[in-house]
């Protein structure tokens, strides 16, 4: 760019003709110019051909030239110095490298160049634009006075009508209308310019350049004492803010307010003072109303609108009208003679304040209402509340029959049309009353007070205030004096009074702060107290008033909180909160225990779980932090509560579920309504919306398999024939019934967002089924593939009947995706998975879709299947350890050592037949070793026979097919091996049967045999190539060691070697012991991924138990999975442990890159290891061997019943 031609010139300004002539609607649509400048800023996120530009493309290539070898060279810096630099793991590199960028001297003097350049080709365009302006400006000149000379020589009588045919309301037009508008013209011609300018366009009013100089025409006309005058004038600025956009309507408006308040302020006008009240009929006051009731009207539409707009526009029409509202006259010391302020004038057309419940209704206006309040504007506050306080005095001093008296004569004058100083008082006092009512509700609102008031040293409080409003249902008249009859109810101080009461009581927030104390408590007693002890209960306290006293007490009473102070007063509700305060801090304290493993045990075997974790909700509903101490938050010890079968019901008796599932339901089908925006809300483009991601991140934590059993197992869906649209899921089975399922045209048409809503479904399906046991549970209740097909297969479009297309679109290619995952087992080398993005070109999706089995054989890999390789010398060695005769514990060593020394060195000889003979010889010999027993042995002579007639359950029969499918594909097992492994499963269900003890639980994993499938049998099965005795046998034998506790998960289903109150708890050693010691030790040796955790609101035990219970299966390779139980079976249950952190030490900068793009969970869940072998980390599991093996191990020995 160092050479600019004039050829650079011409070609930038093509580019960006180019650009403005796309973009030419929606700049030339612009209320202003810095909405304009708005557009232009935000248009990569509105137009979807912003990077088709050529403009755009060429600052791409332009930056891409300057500063490209810059940013790799930066990037691979970060790269290498990434290890030794720990915070930089928080930062994501495109932060890190952007900051290094713009910091630069290379970036400095590319902006600089680039700013160069587009200054001379911006003044090129500027200087064409301009004497092309000119010439247009002289051929208008010509025009405009052709027409002038025929407009002064016509009679003005036909000007409108020409106006309207085809006239350009230009700057020449509108200076006309201004001089013709002067006092001094005729009536006549002052007239016909206002219909001139009535009739023209708002958008050529507002173009013109004289605009400002026009709204302070209009500004002095408004004064003219002519009404017809008048009202032509109030019905264009009417016609303005009907028609026009708003920051020229919110001149009108703020000239409007300008206008009144010099209005009510000049000496030389005659306002209607106190005394004299207010004629209606009057002419003048006539003029007056009609220009506040304008400003009124606008007042209460204007907030359906301004959130479109810039924020100042909003808050200009604010100010004027505080401003306007908070004008006061210089009094005379005569109460009578008080000159009548303008908000006197608002009340008689906006009695019931509507203006400010609208503008206090969203957060958009209110906060600027509020901070103008308390900052300029208190005295508004402080005239409403004296007007209040004045009224009750009133009422106080007066007797029932001057009061009424009062009323009936008010109630002849008001058919004249005339508003006494009464009359007015009052009506200013139901103003004042709705505005404050309306302040309360707000937790800004009230901390406005206490409030100085004129003439009294103490300050009115917020309890004061409601005292006030309290005695004020029993002290003040039942009849009004403005309202007719057929109208007293909805005038009258009681009605008035108990409907701002209602609303505080109904907002709980405000209610403690503002009702409930013994102060208010005993004002709204009072007159009951009175009447039981026998007295009068005020001096015109009617049965009315009573019923209006009753109701707010009943709506206080309803309220725990309420009840307590109402029961035992506030001395006794302070030592109930003391008493309540110790039980929430000793919950609070307990849940943190909730936070690990091994402390949910202890809080399930304790009874607590259940109170802990309705604390925990209660504060999430209130949306408090949990804990005193920050250490966690609510996404960590949900994961862990769901993460057990009690935990889970607990989650759901608390009402936690329900909350979750409602408030995704709000977003995802309702949009959010309470969100302050300045945009309408965008088509979602991402798979699931910003807005649903913390839901869909919240029941991504809830749902592992313990959860979901309990959750789901054993319950139907409901399947209606029809289904409100306002009918709101609340649990689970209604998620999966109306987001996953959607087998009937009655789901479909209840989701208004059906294909978001689907969508989102099918993703969550996604990754609940990576749990095993989850897709075999949801396939055995629910048959979801079978839907998914039929899905399919009506997605098809048949072109002929010999061809069939598939129609692409996000479902389609989402099922696709979900199909193959569920289908088709394999780790990261074996199975491929297609992708959920269409790609580039003319065959966007190449991966083919399908609506019935089998699957197409593309999705798996051509990986070497069961390759035996050829023994080496370090295998026989190993093989020869198994025929020497030494010391028992030397042997064992000797073993371990030769198993360690292949594993570095040639992993991959230990697989096939050579690891079946390794694992069938090394568990013999432990078996055989008491010393390395840990359970007794037991006595087991069921034959073939005795089980075949034994059911299991339909999650175990699907998991055998699953079993037998992998198996076949990896040339481990024959189409025979389905019979053999379903009777070895029934063998092993017969012989833990054995050794398990009766238990009383109402939970459903409790009821009867394991949950889920034997994953670990299914394992073995293969690694022992199908053979039915060799596994049976090696079962028997393995099952007398520690480490069969922690790899094969049924050994300990209600298991009698276990503590009763362990067996309860539904709670499995691998989740309270291995699990919370990967945590412990994830801490330590990996800090970054624990923090990383911790701030993803997930914990690393939940997707462990996972990995665990599953055996690995589809996360590692078959091989890795041989590997981890080789490893786990020759060096200890202990080394589950540390695989796991060193999974988690392999992982690091992925968990740390997805923790950034806030999608942990599911990337953990969805995502297979890549690159993880176990033998690459032998080296550093030694070393965690050595570091913490006797704290693991020593607990792990632990979990057995001690013998006395």
């Amino acid at each position: 760019m160092a050479h600019f031609s004039g050829e650079d010139e011409v070609m930038l300004q093509a580019m960006l003709r180019q650009l403005f002539q796309s973009v030419k609607e929606k700049i030339t649509g612009a209320p202003s110019l810095e909405c304009a400048e708005e557009i232009l800023l935000h248009l990569e996120e509105t137009d979807e051909n912003f990077h088709n530009y050529e403009f755009v493309k060429y600052l791409r290539q332009h930056i891409c030239n300057s500063l490209g070898s810059m940013i790799e060279e930066e990037m691979e810096k970060w790269t290498s110095d990434q290890n030794q630099d720990e915070e930089s793991g928080y930062d994501t590199v495109v932060q890190h490298v952007t900051k290094r960028i713009q910091e630069s001297k290379e970036y400095k003097e590319m902006m600089h160049s680039l700013k160069n350049i587009m200054m001379v080709v911006v003044e090129s365009m500027i200087n064409k634009f301009e004497a092309d302006e000119m010439r247009s400006q002289e051929r208008q000149k010509k025009i405009q006075k052709e027409k002038s000379n025929s407009y002064c020589t016509d009679n003005c009588s036909d000007s409108d009508s020409s106006f309207n045919q085809s006239y350009k309301f230009c700057q020449g037009k509108l200076q006309l209308i201004l001089d013709q508008l002067d006092p001094g013209q005729p009536k006549e011609v002052r007239y016909e310019a206002l219909q001139t300018l009535c009739s023209a366009p708002p958008s050529d009013v507002l173009n013109c350049e004289n605009w400002t100089t026009l709204c302070e025409k209009l500004t002095v006309c408004l004064s003219d004492p002519d009404p017809v005058f008048s009202d032509r004038i109030l019905k264009f600025y009417a016609q303005t803010f009907t028609l026009s956009p708003l920051h020229m309507t919110k001149e009108i408006y703020t000239s409007l307010a300008k206008y009144l308040k010099l209005h009510f302020l000049s000496r030389e006008n005659h306002i209607p003072t106190l005394s004299t009240g207010i004629d209606t009929s009057n002419p003048n006051v006539i003029c007056l109303l009609k220009k506040v009731r304008l400003l009124n009207e606008y007042q209460k539409e204007a907030p359906s609108f301004w959130i479109r707009h810039p924020e100042k526009y909003m808050e200009e029409i604010v100010e004027n009208t505080l401003s306007l509202l908070s004008v006061k006259h210089d009094q005379s010391h005569l109460v009578t003679q008080k000159i009548l302020d303008p908000v006197y004038f608002f009340a008689l057309v906006d009695t019931k304040a509507v203006w400010f419940k609208k503008w206090m209704h969203a957060s958009y206006s209110r906060t600027t209402v509020l901070r103008l309040l308390e900052k300029k504007y208190k005295s508004l506050i402080t005239t409403a509340v004296q007007q209040c306080v004045q009224y009750f005095e009133l009422c106080e001093a007066m007797k029932a029959g001057e009061i009424l008296g009062q009323s009936k004569h008010c109630g002849n004058k008001q058919k004249t049309f005339y508003y006494s100083g009464q009359e007015l008082q009052y009506i200013y006092f139901i103003h004042s009353l709705c505005l404050l009512g309306r302040l309360l509700i707000y937790t800004q609102g009230r901390r406005l007070f206490p409030i100085k008031l004129k003439n009294r040293k103490d300050l009115v409080s917020l309890t004061d205030l409601l005292v006030l409003f309290t005695q004020l249902i029993y002290y003040s008249p039942s009849c009004p004096k403005m309202t007719s009859a057929a109208h007293l109810d909805n005038y009258s101080p009681a009605s008035m009074v108990t409907e701002v009461l209602r609303i505080l009581c109904d907002q709980k927030e405000c209610a403690i702060e503002c009702l409930y104390n013994n102060t208010v408590i005993e004002a709204l007693l009072q007159p009951i107290h009175n009447l039981m002890k026998g007295t009068k209960a005020a001096p015109n306290c009617s049965e009315t008033a009573l019923i209006h006293i009753a109701d707010i007490l009943a709506r206080i009473a309803s309220v725990e909180e309420g009840l307590t102070l109402l029961l035992y007063g506030e001395n006794m509700n302070s030592s109930e909160e003391k008493s309540m305060a110790w039980e929430e801090n000793l919950l609070d304290d307990l849940l943190n225990f909730a936070a690990t493993p091994k402390g949910l045990l202890f809080l399930q075997r304790t009874g607590a779980i259940n109170e802990c974790v309705t604390f925990m909700f209660n504060r999430y509903a209130k949306k408090l932090q949990i804990s005193r101490h920050k250490k966690f938050g609510y996404g960590v010890l949900v994961t862990q509560v769901a993460s057990t079968a009690a935990g889970a019901i607990a989650l759901q008796s608390s009402g936690f579920i329900n909350a979750l599932i409602t408030e995704l339901w709000a977003n995802l089908e309702c949009g959010r309504d309470d969100v302050r925006v300045t945009h309408p809300r965008s088509t979602p483009v991402d798979p699931i919306d910003r807005s649903c991601q913390k839901s869909f991140l919240g029941l991504v934590n809830l749902l592992p398999y313990p959860a979901v059993y309990e959750l789901v197992g054993n319950q139907d869906l409901p399947n209606k024939a029809e289904y409100s649209l306002r009918e709101v899921p609340t649990c689970v089975i209604d998620i999966i019934d109306r987001l996953i399922i959607l087998n009937s045209e009655a789901k479909i048409r209840s989701l208004f967002n059906y294909e978001q809503s689907h969508i989102f479904g099918l993703r969550l399906l996604s990754v609940v089924c990576c749990d095993l046991d989850t897709l075999l549970l949801l396939e055995a209740q629910y048959q979801v593939s079978e839907v998914l097909l039929n899905a399919q297969e009506e997605n098809i479009l048949e072109t002929s009947e010999s061809h069939r297309n598939f129609i692409i679109d996000g479902l389609s290619v989402e099922r696709n995706h979900v199909l193959v995952r569920i289908n088709f087992i394999g780790g990261p080398m074996e199975r491929i998975l297609p992708p959920r993005v269409l790609e580039k070109g003319d065959d966007p999706y190449p991966w083919p879709m399908f609506s019935s089995y089998p699957l197409p054989d593309c999705y798996l890999s051509e990986v070497t299947r069961n390759a035996d390789l050829k023994q080496d010398n370090d295998l026989g060695k190993l093989l020869l350890c198994f025929k020497m005769s030494d010391k028992q514990t030397e042997w064992i060593e000797n073993c371990r050592r030769q198993f360690c020394k292949m594993m570095k060195a040639k992993p991959d000889i230990v697989s096939g037949s050579t690891l079946l003979e390794l694992l069938e010889k090394f568990v013999l010999h432990l078996s055989e070793n008491l010393s390395e027993c840990y359970f007794p042995s037991v006595e087991y002579t069921a034959t073939d026979a005795n089980v075949k007639n034994e059911s299991l359950s339909s999650v175990q029969q699907l998991g055998i097919k699953m079993t037998v499918r992998y198996g076949k594909f990896l040339n481990l097992l024959k189409d025979s091996a389905e019979n053999d492994l379903t009777l070895i499963l029934k063998h092993c269900e017969r012989f833990l049967k054995q050794q398990q003890a009766p238990v009383k639980s109402s939970l459903l994993c409790l009821q009867g045999t394991y949950a889920g499938h034997d994953w670990f049998v299914s394992s073995l099965f293969m690694i022992m190539l199908g053979d039915k005795e060799k596994t049976l046998r090696f079962l028997q034998q393995f099952s007398r060691l520690l480490t069969s506790a922690f790899l094969w998960l049924p050994r300990l289903h209600i298991s009698r070697y276990l503590a009763t109150d362990t067996i309860e708890s539904g709670i499995h050693p691998v989740y309270f012991c291995s699990t919370h010691y990967i945590e412990m030790l994830l801490k330590v040796e990996v800090p970054l991924v624990f923090s990383a955790f911790h701030m993803s609101g997930f914990a690393p035990s939940q997707i462990c138990l996972q990995w665990i219970t599953q055996c690995f299966w589809n996360y590692l390779d078959w091989i890795e999975i041989c590997h981890y139980i080789a490893t786990c079976v020759f060096l200890g249950p202990d080394y589950q442990v540390y695989i796991c952190i060193a999974i988690f030490k392999h992982l690091q900068q992925d968990i740390l890159q997805h923790t950034q793009t806030q999608d942990l969970q599911v990337f953990l869940k969805e995502e297979a290891l890549h690159g993880f072998r176990v033998s690459d980390y032998f080296e550093y599991m030694e070393i965690l061997e050595q570091n913490y093996r006797t704290v693991v191990l020593r607990d792990m020995r632990n979990i057995r019943v001690q013998s006395t």
